[in-house]
């Protein structure tokens, strides 16, 4: 049996900001990732074309500076090889390939039964993230070829002149498709719903540049400051007044790339800007141009042997199908595993939605905190800044778990619940997004503010709506 004070679960960009943080402060801690590798979602994802849309000298840590970045937008390798450098001084306290397959509280510390042992902890840290679980499309048939999700992606998949299709026009979508179309004689993009899309802009660094960085790293973090500037003034452009203007800079980025009337009507969306996900693309609509690329407005309906079937009774002959389709967001599957103070799961707590004070601590799970989970991820700005924010505010509430183990009461949380519906007026207007929970009609994941505003807020931890049990441990 392996003890610790502290349990992480997942080396994503949360674990690995937690787990940092526990090995500064000297806390015994391990990290279980049921992954054969560190990066999370960067590691799941290898499609071609992944790349990140924040500008990557803003994806980072704020205390680890990368002056190598060789684009504007890191390619998802680079990503992935940064979060490998950054968590090499606890490499040592991860455990990879190792699943979590139950965590109970049993009234003073935590329980967790995993593929490689038992593990028992007075805190439990979940830094499992939200993009995990991935969503297949679910329609009837069958087809007889390779049928891939784009967080599932094959190295070994053999697309140079197959027909393909692809399910989906959200990030992925949008990235993978310039890449497919390169390779594929032809593709054929099935849309469910037409997203807004912004010019993203990016370039490669030059080596002076790079070199620039290198040799002067307070020019890097001037870089960042004014990244998280700029960033943090696309908050109107997504949520508040000044949702119109991008709105208009989006519908003309849209006219200058499609000259073609119909296509330009296929692409145009139907909802209110903002209440999905814009995305950011230089080269997805001149794709959707080429002679071998047809864009079918409609969802995939159907299966055949050879073949994919649309909403408007198009029947297309393929070799391959990409599912370029999303995760179960709203619904996280290590909540099934994680039982609380009273036999109750998380996932059961979280019937309605998933609900957490700060966005953190859940009602009824003592010692119990959630990185990136309920309502912690940002629709403007980068995600890292939310998780260190997480990090330093467990960092801060680890002293008072010396007392006993703390919980925060429901009145805490519900209140925060209420405001934060109170301020996503836009997620909710009536268009399907990934960030409400269908049970409820409540928006679930995205953070409805500044992310300075939560940094401000919750970057500490503040003991006031917390009850300490006082307790003697053995």
């Amino acid at each position: 049996m392996t003890r610790v004070r502290v349990a992480v679960v997942g080396a994503g960009f949360a674990g690995v900001a937690m787990a940092r943080r526990l090995a500064a402060a000297g806390e015994s801690f391990v990290v279980l990732e049921r992954r054969p590798g560190i990066g999370g979602t960067w590691h799941d994802n290898r499609y071609p074309g992944v790349a990140c849309d924040v500008p990557a000298h803003l994806y980072g840590y704020s205390d680890i500076a990368h002056p190598g970045f060789s684009r504007v937008f890191a390619p998802g390798a680079e990503i992935l090889d940064y979060l490998v450098d950054a968590a090499a001084p606890v490499a040592d306290r991860i455990m990879l390939s190792t699943e979590l397959r139950a965590a109970a509280w049993d009234g003073a510390r935590w329980q967790l039964a995993t593929s490689r042992g038992h593990v028992e902890a007075e805190v439990l840290v979940m830094a499992a993230g939200r993009l995990t679980d991935p969503r297949l499309p679910e329609v009837p048939g069958a087809f007889d070829g390779p049928v891939v999700h784009t967080a599932r992606w094959d190295d070994g998949l053999d697309l140079d002149d197959a027909r393909v299709a692809v399910v989906g026009t959200g990030a992925s979508g949008v990235q993978i498709v310039p890449e497919l179309a390169r390779r594929a004689s032809s593709v054929v993009v099935l849309q469910r719903s037409a997203p807004y899309i912004l010019p993203k802009g990016d370039r490669g660094y030059a080596d002076a540049e790079i070199a620039l960085f290198e040799r002067q790293p307070d020019r890097l973090a001037d870089l960042r400051d004014d990244l998280m500037r700029e960033t943090e003034e696309v908050f109107a452009q997504r949520a508040g007044d000044g949702r119109a203007e991008a709105r208009a800079r989006a519908l003309d980025h849209l006219a200058g790339q499609v000259p073609d009337p119909v296509l330009r009507a296929a692409l145009t969306p139907d909802h209110e800007f903002g209440c999905k996900r814009v995305l950011f693309s230089d080269d997805y609509y001149a794709t959707l141009r080429l002679p071998h690329v047809r864009l079918v407005p409609g969802a995939l309906t159907a299966y055949e042997p050879g073949a994919v079937v649309a909403a408007d009774g198009s029947r297309h002959e393929v070799d391959v199908v990409v599912a370029a389709t999303g995760f179960n967001t709203t619904r996280q599957p290590y909540a099934e595993l994680v039982t609380g103070r009273d036999g109750i799961s998380l996932d059961q707590y979280w019937s309605q939605g998933m609900r957490a004070y700060a966005s953190t601590a859940v009602h009824g799970f003592p010692n119990l905190f959630v990185l990136d989970g309920p309502n912690a991820t940002l629709a403007h700005n980068s995600a890292v800044l939310m998780i260190e924010a997480q990090a330093d505010y467990v960092a801060s509430a680890l002293p008072w778990t010396q007392r006993g183990p703390i919980e925060v009461s429901f009145e805490a949380e519900q209140q925060y619940v209420d405001e934060l519906q109170d301020r996503s007026g836009v997620w909710t207007s009536g268009c399907h997004n990934w960030y409400v929970d269908e049970r409820s009609g409540r928006q679930v994941l995205l953070w409805p503010g500044k992310a300075q505003e939560f940094r401000d807020r919750f970057g500490s931890f503040d003991p006031a709506p917390f009850a300490v049990a006082e307790s003697a441990r053995a």
